[in-house]
């Protein structure tokens, strides 16, 4: 190994500029494989999502967009149902920026129970969930929390008053009685509450010309039906179809078409992923190989008097390949270091608007720094090969 790093000292200029080539290419392959694993997170848990609910909403066109809340009994009597909840969302912070690169925060209605169906349900890191009938409680999201400084026992008003609220605007006191554990999934980004305060809210939203029109506590903005746990994509397609056919006034959104839908979305940012390895590829590949072919020119009765005093083929290849795989290290993990201290900075400094855009996952480490030393070793092979082969006898006579 002293060997190895004196030769890399011989030529410290070129060293360092084959090194900081591969830097460059780890470094792109970190941060954008942390922005498609961020990405991807968020997509795993749609999937996740679509495969245990089916959404029901109103038809296409309808306006506003809203169902009588007495089509829950409707629903829940179509065969294969197990379970109907109401869907009620509003904006926690309305009027926020116009650039979404994460879920938005959101106030919805807790699915109390729904995990028995298989939707995921996450940890309280602190605190305790909602009671059964209390009103003005609410369990936050960890990101939500967090951007906030919210912690539970405290008293937050929602949603949050924006700088620019009109006279009419209105939130609501409300205590925290739980945070959520990060998750890394939309869910950081939520504040629960129960269905009694979440049509409250509802109306609070609606234009105020709507408010005294509309009776927010007999109405939804949708359900989320549930089969039994376990229920295939396929069975839950029929069910699916079954609610469209047997509950009027009332669509359907198929499991298996949204479940598709993510995952189609996932390959784009895998090729994302793909992309920056290229670029890694390209960079620093290319550089390496460069260097340790100018090694071995510069090498050359060097590699003759070794193999003259006894070197066997295999020693010589293997040494230019470790001397490759140390550039390799030292590249990848200097430009891995760069990525994960750019995406920490960067998500750092968005917590104050749960900024969250980028996940650092142990496979993304492992592949980062293992394709260096990999990329480097296979770019070192062609002239460690040169160097193996080289006569002894026409070696040492070279200048």
């Amino acid at each position: 190994m002293r060997e190895i790093l004196h030769n890399l000292t011989r030529r410290r200029v070129r060293s360092a500029l084959t090194i900081t080539g591969i830097v460059i290419g780890i470094f792109a392959l970190t941060t954008m494989g942390a922005l498609a694993e961020h990405f991807n997170s968020l997509l795993d848990t749609g999937v996740r999502y679509a495969g245990t609910t089916i959404p029901v909403t109103a038809p296409n066109g309808q306006q506003p967009g809203f169902l009588p809340l007495s089509k829950r009994d409707e629903i829940a009597r179509v065969p294969g149902v197990a379970a109907v909840y109401p869907d009620y969302q509003v904006p926690a912070e309305p009027g926020g920026s116009m650039i979404q690169l994460g879920a938005p925060d959101l106030i919805v209605n807790e699915r109390r129970g729904a995990d028995a169906y298989g939707l995921p349900t996450p940890a309280l890191s602190a605190g305790r969930d909602l009671g059964t009938a209390e009103r003005g409680e609410v369990v936050l999201g960890a990101a939500l929390a967090r951007g906030h400084g919210w912690h539970a026992g405290q008293t937050v008003e929602l949603p949050i008053r924006p700088p620019d609220a009109t006279p009419d605007f209105v939130n609501h006191r409300f205590t925290v009685v739980g945070v959520l554990a990060k998750t890394g999934d939309p869910t950081d980004q939520l504040a629960l509450v129960g269905d009694d305060d979440a049509r409250m809210l509802l109306s609070d939203s609606l234009p105020a010309a709507l408010r005294g029109a509309i009776d927010t506590g007999a109405i939804a903005q949708g359900f989320s039906a549930f089969a039994a746990r376990g229920a295939s994509l396929a069975e839950l397609d029929r069910i699916a179809q079954r609610i469209d056919d047997r509950v009027a006034g009332v669509r359907t959104q198929k499991p298996s078409a949204l479940v598709a839908n993510f995952q189609s979305t996932s390959a784009t940012f895998t090729a994302v992923f793909t992309g920056a390895a290229l670029l890694a590829l390209l960079i620093g590949g290319l550089s390496v190989v460069n260097t340790m072919i100018m090694a071995v020119g510069e090498r050359v009765r060097e590699i003759g008097l070794k193999k003259a005093v006894g070197a066997h083929t295999h020693q010589v290849l293997r040494e230019y390949l470790l001397e490759a795989s140390v550039i390799g290290a030292i590249g990848g993990l200097a430009g891995y270091a760069l990525g994960l201290g750019l995406t920490s900075l960067i998500d750092r400094l968005g917590g104050a608007s749960d900024l969250d855009i980028f996940l650092v996952t142990p496979r993304l480490s492992v592949v980062a720094i293992g394709f260096a030393v990999a990329l480097a070793t296979l770019a070192g092979i062609p002239p460690a090969l040169r160097a193996a082969r080289l006569d002894p006898v026409s070696a040492l006579r070279s200048l």
